[in-house]
């Protein structure tokens, strides 16, 4: 990997392991609560349907910077005007959503009305959210191709949940209503927005007049065709990731909360890896365009091992102390135990070929993806709608567990066959087995009685093992080079 990767993945992760643990305070100890299961299922929900109400308005443009940008690259040049175009095209996708989503509101209302009403209350709340949602997207996007992706991090996986913190805390102390509390949570939520646009205007690369250039260096038909495409592709995808917190709420905002929590604890197994792909995204863009096929296979399989050794500990360290994480919340979020689980698979499967993804998005290959896409969307709705009816939370998570393992597997395999590359070595076979002899250890250990104890411990076992394997095996010379550097001679 590059040392610009390496640089802004270090700090990214540091960012987001600090996040893990600001995170964990308020999914698992803060929220549950203080805040009633109805009213944390509605502020889910609306962060939720916002994140699906800024994918349709973004109409592709967040993939288009990563695939284009190096083509108009020029800091001299304002980079031909590419910031003027990557905002202007997807705020116009936004007035269109929006118009669809003011026609749309009594079809909504009629789906949440019988048991999830209080949503009705905040409806036009989503609005503001969505649009604020919709521009840190496309700054992080932009950033993302400048090789900055670190305070993006940081306001995102960081600065957004110190503030959520602190307004908890304001609520639990009874200086909020319910009311103010959601005002305040839409306004925290978006003004991590501000946060880049300062940055950028920092970094003076807040180039906004527009500029004849950037039509001249790509087509825009050629901009538009590929931001349809991948418009289509997203929107699949934010289907995949989120109409089961959708359906889920219409059916109870109660146990959307229960849901969402077992969601966020589990969403601790990605966020290292989604700060490397931050980096890596725009890197498969470079190869692609300078045809680097030998460096893409190489950090292909960097970034699957890396993803595979940092995930499959957070993976097997969440299911060790499940139990104990349930401790500290009321007894009814204990239902989630086996969200926990389809979930914790399906995210690994998820590191294990999560680039294959960006490879097929920044290829001449794109239309491909979108078939896969549209197909894992309508099974991924099939599959909701199917198990939610039978099993409630239990059957939505084994639907996303169903829906990751079919379209990663179905990349996987294009990839291979179309580009010759592929993400294993059998040092991914090894982690997998130190992993599920890491857990093993864990579940002899006997029930310590204390929870703090119990977690301490237990977690501390895990780490050791699976630490001490790892190492010993050699699983990756670059982290067994780097604690060589660390120790003394």
């Amino acid at each position: 990997m590059s040392k610009i990767l390496q640089r802004e993945g270090i700090w990214n992760s540091i960012i987001s392991y600090v996040g893990i643990g600001i995170g964990y305070v308020n999914t698992v100890l803060l929220f549950p609560n203080f805040l009633e299961e109805e009213q944390l299922g509605l502020t889910r929900l609306l962060a939720t349907i916002s994140v699906m109400y800024a994918q349709f308005s973004a109409l592709g443009f967040v993939n288009t910077s990563a695939r284009y940008f190096p083509y108009f690259r020029n800091k001299d040049r304002q980079h031909n005007g590419f910031l003027f175009l990557l905002l202007s095209i997807p705020l116009l996708g936004f007035l269109v959503a929006t118009s669809a989503f003011l026609l749309l509101k009594p079809f909504v209302i009629a789906y949440y009305q019988e048991r999830s009403s209080i949503l009705v209350d905040y409806y036009y709340y989503i609005i503001p959210l969505a649009l604020f949602t919709l521009l840190f997207n496309m700054l992080t996007a932009y950033l993302r191709s400048l090789y900055k992706t670190i305070i993006s991090s940081f306001a995102q996986d960081f600065l957004l949940r110190v503030l959520t913190s602190l307004l908890i805390l304001v609520y639990a102390f009874n200086w909020l209503s319910f009311h103010q509390f959601v005002l305040l949570y839409i306004g925290i939520n978006s003004a991590i927005t501000l946060v880049l646009v300062v940055y950028v205007l920092w970094l003076k690369q807040m180039f906004l007049r527009p500029s004849l250039a950037v039509l001249q260096i790509v087509p825009i038909r050629e901009l538009l065709f590929y931001g349809f495409f991948t418009f289509l592709g997203n929107i699949s995808t934010t289907i995949i990731t989120t109409i089961d917190q959708v359906m889920i709420g219409s059916y109870s905002l109660s146990d959307n909360a229960i849901y969402t929590t077992a969601f966020y604890i589990t969403s601790a197994v990605i966020v290292p890896a989604k700060s490397l792909l931050k980096i890596a995204h725009p890197q498969v863009a470079e190869f692609w365009k300078d045809k680097d096929m030998e460096s893409m296979g190489k950090l292909y399989k960097n970034i699957t091992l890396i993803n595979l050794i940092i995930g499959l500990l957070l993976s097997i360290g969440i299911w060790a102390n499940i139990d104990n994480l349930f401790d500290f919340m009321p007894e009814t979020y204990r239902a989630g135990k086996y969200v926990v689980l389809f979930l914790i698979i399906a995210r690994v499967v998820d590191l294990a070929t999560s680039l294959n993804g960006v490879i097929l998005a920044t290829s001449d290959k794109y239309r491909w993806d979108l078939s896969f896409n549209i197909l894992l969307a309508g099974l991924t709705i099939w599959t909701n709608w199917y198990f939610i009816r039978r099993y409630g939370i239990n059957g939505a998570a084994f639907a996303s567990m169903i829906s990751y393992l079919f379209i990663n597997m179905s990349r996987l395999l294009f990839v291979k066959f179309i580009y010759n590359l592929q993400p294993f070595a059998w040092s991914s076979v090894t982690i997998t087995f130190i992993a599920a002899v890491s857990l093993g250890a864990a579940y002899l250990l006997p029930d310590l009685g204390n929870v703090f104890l119990d977690i301490f411990v237990r977690s501390l076992l895990i780490t050791v093992i699976y630490a001490g394997l790892t190492i010993g095996f050699k699983i990756s010379p670059e982290i067994n080079a780097w604690l060589q550097k660390l120790l003394p001679n």
